[in-house]
């Protein structure tokens, strides 16, 4: 089954961002040599109706596809008309072709996540305590219900916010927490306490449900929030050092994430297929070669010189990107095979 919701669930999201990318060229006028769900050797392939010139394809590795559009090849291909390439339209056409995948990926996670609470109900996200345990450092200091509002100085607002915080420390670490009591606000240290080689805080957060439409609607905006608050949180954390590549996850490492949550109902799964989704539109929209936010760079630039950047050059630009992230996916895919690998071993050994 974790299999079948692996290839579910990155071909639905692979499709619908490169239909946004698809649907838009199609309606500006672009040459569209191949839509493509999949990656490696062609499994099967048709063409479009008469009139239309595009190959639809399915390939054999579910973890990718695209779009190939006229005018993002190195070498310009002759035998199509200036207007139909990519670089012959309007700023605003070429910006909603760039633009359209993440925003479909949006609108997937947002309808999965609202369909999801509306069949399991949806979460309160705001970071109560639930429980403390009596070996907490914090035991009789702070009760069920307080509201955590702080970590580490880091205002917070919903539980994956504290969660995020406890993930970009050591886990051996002191953390402050402030905390607010019906009126009163005070700050305290949460001790880490070290459990069968496991350091724990011995707090939890509440994790109430609730049911309802107009529930499920607040639910979903607030956790899409929360989600791209978390992703923008991450990537600048990797720049800066706080991370490290082990924070990433390719293929395999989504394979195991999937199959974990699997483990606890379909729920789980729906809202992993939702978080995948988000996190594929938030990936794509950052300002990389290759990606579309790199793209959308590239025509920012051109619009504020009022010049058009060379198209050999942007290409080849938008190449060496591309080369360098199946670089980065090679390396984190060997670095989950070996994680995975690892943790079977160390499961038989203890």
């Amino acid at each position: 089954m974790t299999l079948i919701y692996f290839i579910v669930i990155l071909g639905l999201t692979v499709f619908v961002h490169e239909l946004g990318h698809f649907i838009f060229a199609k309606k500006s006028g672009v040459h569209c040599y191949e839509f493509s769900i999949g990656m490696g050797p062609k499994i099967f392939s048709f063409k479009g109706k008469k009139g239309d010139e595009t190959t639809y394809s399915i390939r054999l590795l579910p973890i990718g596809g695209y779009v190939q559009m006229a005018g993002e090849e190195v070498e310009l291909d002759n035998n199509i008309p200036d207007e139909k390439r990519m670089q012959s339209k309007s700023f605003i056409q070429r910006f909603l072709i760039m633009i359209a995948g993440a925003l479909n990926n949006f609108i997937l996670g947002i309808l999965i996540i609202f369909i999801m609470s509306l069949i399991y109900g949806s979460y309160d996200n705001k970071p109560y305590i639930d429980s403390v345990e009596k070996n907490s450092s914090v035991y009789n200091i702070i009760e069920k219900g307080d509201l955590v509002t702080k970590v580490n100085d880091v205002k917070v607002n919903t539980i994956d916010d504290v969660l995020l915080q406890f993930q970009l420390i050591d886990n051996n670490e002191v953390i402050d927490l402030t905390i607010k009591d019906g009126k009163e606000t005070k700050t305290v240290e949460l001790k880490p306490i070290l459990e069968e080689d496991t350091y724990v805080y011995g707090i939890s957060l509440s994790n109430t449900k609730t049911h309802g439409i107009m529930n499920a609607i607040t639910y979903t905006f607030s956790e899409f929030i929360s989600v791209f608050k978390s992703m923008y949180i991450v990537i600048v954390n990797l720049i800066t050092g706080n991370l490290g590549v082990d924070s990433l996850a390719g293929p395999v490492g989504i394979y195991n994430a999937i199959g974990e949550q699997a483990k606890y109902g379909f729920e789980n799964v729906m809202y992993i297929a939702g978080f995948i989704s988000i996190n594929v539109g938030f990936v794509n929209l950052l300002p990389f070669p290759a990606l579309d936010g790199g793209r959308i760079l590239f025509l920012i630039i051109e619009k504020i010189r009022r010049k058009t950047i060379n198209v050999k050059v942007e290409n080849i630009v938008n190449m060496i990107g591309f080369s360098l992230l199946m670089l980065l996916v090679v390396f984190i895919t060997i670095k989950d095979v070996i994680k995975l690998f690892w943790g079977e071993v160390y499961g038989r050994i203890y």
